[in-house]
């Protein structure tokens, strides 16, 4: 219970008509480091649906990849990040976000003593992995009709270092340590989407710049179905391609 405030959890079940508003953040480190996500979702009417399960656990000993146990290039030398944060060496541990969204909503204005409400579904979801410079885009926007199954799971391998051709020429890095992004969406919508990632180099090059090594970006308006599966890995091994045989229902 002593390293509570590091793990995370919530689950909920919504039904109703009406009108909704939720926000949610969720970091597992300072700053321009470790994995984040945000969500916005807002509207008015019919609530058929919403089954949400947000799971996260944070590294409190920071961003690095510590230790020799976990392939740290420092060790337990005086420059390795751990030593001087005044940590333990070996001190590398989980730091994850998984989160998984069903939903379906149907716009109508409502009205009610408190006033009336009158907004088309918005639904905004952004997942960020640091570790791998890598970021995940889900949003809907002015949706009559929005249903959706989402799954995206964000984390930090501490087993994948490589040193191989770091820093050469002066322009080229690698970072501690290594991860992966993976999202699953499934939808269909009666409005505007827009579904992009994007993949960079976490080191900055000799011009102090990000290497951009993948993009994509789709937008689309109308009624559409969707179903894409994203992957961005690390340089490391994260383990083979899985399908959940046992999805939450």
């Amino acid at each position: 219970m002593s390293c509570a405030a590091n793990y995370m959890y919530e689950k909920a079940n919504i039904k109703g008509v009406g009108y909704k508003n939720v926000e949610t953040i969720i970091q597992t480190q300072p700053g321009l480091n470790g994995n984040k996500l945000v969500e916005k979702e807002s509207g008015s009417g019919n609530v058929i649906t919403e089954r949400t399960e947000i799971e996260a656990e944070r590294d409190p000993y920071g961003p690095w990849c510590c230790g020799t146990e976990c392939g740290s290039p420092w060790g337990s030398s005086p420059s390795d990040p751990c030593i001087i944060e005044g940590y333990n060496d070996g001190c590398c541990c989980v730091d994850y976000i998984n989160f998984n969204k069903e939903a379906e909503f149907e716009y109508m204005p409502v009205s009610y003593q408190t006033g009336t409400y009158d907004q088309k579904w918005i639904e905004k979801l952004c997942v960020q992995n640091y570790y791998i410079g890598a970021v995940v885009v889900e949003m809907y926007t002015h949706a009559e009709h929005l249903q959706k199954n989402t799954e995206v799971k964000t984390r930090r391998d501490c087993s994948g270092w490589n040193s191989t051709n770091c820093g050469a020429n002066g322009c080229f890095g690698c970072g501690n340590c290594t991860g992966a992004l993976e999202a699953n969406f499934n939808s269909n919508v009666i409005g505007v989407a827009h579904i992009g990632w994007l993949s960079k180099d976490v080191m900055v090059n000799c011009k102090g710049r990000h290497y951009e090594w993948g993009r994509s970006v789709e937008d689309l308006t109308g009624v559409f179905s969707i179903e894409k599966f994203i992957q961005l890995w690390g340089n490391g091994t994260c383990g083979e391609v899985q399908v959940d045989w046992l999805p939450c229902i």
